[in-house]
Formats: structure tokens, sequence, C-alpha cells
């Protein structure tokens, strides 16, 4: 019986084996086709290693035929990047100044494969914060304290200079950079409040001493005309301006006499004069 069985499925055997074959195939054929081919997303770029070799072309985003099993494609992104980092600097004099710096930058599309070549994956932590640090440390120490609060635009370009000429060696671009408040100690605050303190009262001072001097001066020109006045009227007087101011005198009391002699007996009449002609 079981002879009988063995010869009836003995001839199964190769049509199984032709049939795993074919599957092998097709399986082999797909993962080949599927290795053939590669996709770059947008704001990415393709580096291309060959049996791990870099090579000189750079894949631009879509899709790119390879080398099965024998080329690697790794993207690379080259759209704008952020990196954050806190650092601590000196001023010119020797002041420690804190500060956080935000930098934007992006890698060279062209140069991607270059700078995965020396560097690879990890260039944030190779090269940027590094960068940044150096960057930093070399300006603000250019600048004594008050000068960083005072010229922060300026710090913050020569920073921005120095740091994309670093970044420049590694095909990292720089797009913009923005340094917050700069971070003294206490005593360096308390010293610069107290300092401002007293700017404010001398400029105080100075005002006063300003505001006392030109009134003096108004004052002193106001009697200077006084005199003058006085003195020039004093050269118009004449006999004949007195006389005529007595007679504008006793008109005026003339004008304002009701008719009634004063109750006073004795003494002549106070304001008319008469003179026999």
């Amino acid at each position: 019986m079981d002879e009988k069985n063995v010869i009836k499925l003995s001839p199964l055997r190769p049509v199984v084996g032709k049939a795993i074959i074919t599957i092998i195939v097709i399986a082999l054929a797909a993962l080949i086709a599927f290795q053939s081919f590669t996709i770059i997303s947008a704001g990415h770029r393709g580096v291309v290693l060959q049996l791990g070799a870099v090579q000189p072309k750079v894949l631009d985003e879509g899709l790119h035929f390879k080398i099965p099993f024998i080329q690697t494609v790794i993207p690379m992104e080259v759209r704008v990047q952020k990196s954050e980092t806190s650092q601590t600097s000196a001023s010119r004099d020797l002041q420690t100044v804190s500060t956080t710096i935000a930098v934007n930058h992006h890698l060279d599309a062209n140069n991607v494969n270059k700078l995965y070549q020396q560097v690879g994956f990890e260039y944030g932590s190779r090269i940027v914060d590094p960068a940044i640090a150096e960057a930093l440390k070399a300006v603000t120490a250019q600048y004594t304290a008050e000068e960083l609060v005072s010229k922060r635009s300026e710090v913050s370009t020569k920073v921005k200079e120095v740091l994309a000429q670093k970044l420049s060696a590694y095909h990292i671009i720089l797009d913009e950079i923005n340094i917050r408040e700069f971070m003294f100690s206490e005593e360096f605050n308390r010293a610069i409040e107290a300092k401002q303190v007293a700017e404010q009262q001398a400029l105080k001072s100075k005002l006063d001493l300003e505001r006392i001097k030109i009134e003096k001066e108004q004052e002193i020109t106001k009697a200077q005309a006084q005199a003058e006045a006085l003195r020039l009227q004093k050269q118009e007087v004449t006999p004949e301006l007195i006389q005529l101011r007595q007679i504008e005198a006793q008109l005026e009391a003339i004008r304002r006499w009701d008719g009634k002699l004063p109750n006073v007996t004795g003494g002549a009449t106070p304001f008319i004069q008469v003179e026999n002609k």
C-alpha cells in the first residue's frame, strides 16, 4: 500500500519544484525592480553611495534609477533648519555674558555629498553648535558689557559674519541669527543701575544750572532795559514838559470837580489859579 502511494505521488514532485523556482524568480525580479529605483522627497537631496563610496552626483527631488545592491541613496534635508543654544562668554572688560542665540541655516544642495562625506548626519552637534559658540565668544570679547547692550545690532551683524564664514567651510549656508537679550551678573546690573541714576541726576543738575543761568541773564537784560528807559526819559524831561504835565493835572481836577467847595476853611482854592491880565 505504501509503495503504491509513493508511486502515485512521485510524478507531482517536478511540478512542485518548478512552482517553487518560479515563485523565487518572481520574488527576486520584484526585489531587483524595487531596488532599482529610489524617490527623493521634497526639500531633500540624495547622496549616492556605491559600495560605500560617496559619488560626485547629487540626486534632486523625484524618481531616480540606481544599481540594485550596489548603490545606496542617503536622503539629506536641505530646507531651513533652526538651532537654538544658550551660550556664556566674556566681554572685553571681563564681565560674564549669558545669552540665547537662535540660528537659521540650510545645507548647500549642490554639496550635500561632501558634507555627508566629511561630517555625516550629526553636523548640527559637530559643526553648527560649536561654530555658534566660537563666533559669539570671538565677537563679545571685542566689546565692553555696556557696549554689548547699546550696540546690539552691530554685535549681531558681526556674529553673523563670523558664523557664516565658519559654516560655509562645511557647505552650510547661514540664513539669519537672532540674539536675545544679554544677561549679566547681579553685581554688574546693580552697578549699571547706579550709574544710570547718577547720570540722570547729573543731567538734571546741569539742566537746572542752565535754567538758572538763563533766568539770571533774562533778569539782567530786563534791568538793563528798564535803566535805559529811565535814562531816556530823564533826558527828555524839559521845563515845558513839566508845565504841560501841571496843566494836564489841573484840567483833570476840574473835570472831576463836583461844583462844591471843600469844607476846610482857610487856604486857597486847591486847583484854580487866576492870573490878572
